[in-house]
Formats: structure tokens, C-alpha cells, sequence
């Protein structure tokens, strides 16, 4: 009896962390991005109480455990290119926004899968659009893959 007991224990215990870390992992980038969804706009901003497009980038990433530098200019040349028709969710995707549209990086946000991205607009805060919309559509430039399969594994595929 004393080791059946035990053996029910071990289980018990064996399951209830094993839930732990699913949970854990559940806060993951889709979790981390809508506990900010809604947090206004504010040009350098890189904090839950405003986010410029790559404060905003930074801060989802580095509870990834992934450093990326500061501006979106910069963050295009991390990790490896990636062509549009195979984004998935976790990659960078950078726009030019500045009216020019001359290839220049002034604008990321993070591809969440099914055409839309996450990122901090100057109007409406952070928001999830979609690459198609008449806005964004012609302004996309490139993207950048810069999670490691285990940092998708644990970050993005764990919310799903």
C-alpha cells in the first residue's frame, strides 16, 4: 500500500508540473501580445505605457528570450530573410511607411499567422492588421525570421 501511495504521488506530482509548464508556456507570444493590445502609441516608446513599432517588436520579443536591437531599420537585417508566402507566425515584417515607398524600413510589426500582423500604429496603438489591407499591402518591404525552431516551439506553437 505505502508504495502504491507513492507511485499515486509521483504521478500527481509528475502531471502537475507537466501542467505547470504547458501553462508556461502558454504565455507565449500571442498571450504577451494581447495582454498589450490596446496600448497607445507614444514615438520611443518601449514600455507598457507606450510603444513606438519596435519598442513594441523589442518588448514581445525579449519575453521570447530574443534580443533584437532597438529600431526597425536595424531589426531587418536580424535573422534570415523570409519570402511572403512563407511567413509564419513569429517573423518580422517591415514596411515603409514614410510616403516614399523607396524600400526603406520605417515601420514592423509580427506576422500572427492567416495574412495579419501585430504592431503599434500611430493611431490606433497596438493593433493587428492584415498585410493585405490597402495601406499595408503596398507598403511591405521584407521579412526576417529571428526565433530558433525550440524559441518557436516554445513561444509561438504553445499557444496554438
Amino acid at each position: 500500500m505505502k508504495k502504491l501511495s507513492i507511485m499515486v504521488l509521483a504521478i500527481t506530482l509528475l502531471l502537475a508540473f507537466s501542467a505547470g509548464s504547458v501553462s508556461a508556456s502558454s504565455s507565449s507570444m500571442l498571450t504577451n501580445i494581447e495582454d498589450v493590445k490596446g496600448t497607445k502609441y507614444k514615438y520611443g516608446g518601449n514600455t507598457t505605457s507606450g510603444f513606438d513599432c519596435s519598442g513594441f517588436v523589442r518588448y514581445i520579443f525579449e519575453k521570447m528570450d530574443v534580443e533584437l536591437p532597438r529600431r526597425s531599420a536595424d531589426q531587418a537585417s536580424e535573422g534570415t530573410k523570409v519570402a511572403k508566402d512563407n511567413l509564419k507566425s513569429g517573423d518580422l515584417v517591415f514596411f515603409d511607411t514614410s510616403g516614399s515607398n523607396n524600400g526603406g524600413i520605417t515601420h514592423v510589426g509580427i506576422y500572427i499567422g492567416d495574412g495579419k500582423f501585430a504592431h503599434a500604429s500611430t493611431s490606433k496603438g497596438v493593433t493587428i492588421d492584415s498585410l493585405d489591407s490597402s495601406y499595408y499591402k503596398p507598403r511591405y518591404v521584407t521579412a526576417r525570421r529571428v526565433l530558433s525552431d525550440e524559441q518557436y516551439e516554445n513561444y509561438v506553437e504553445a499557444s496554438k
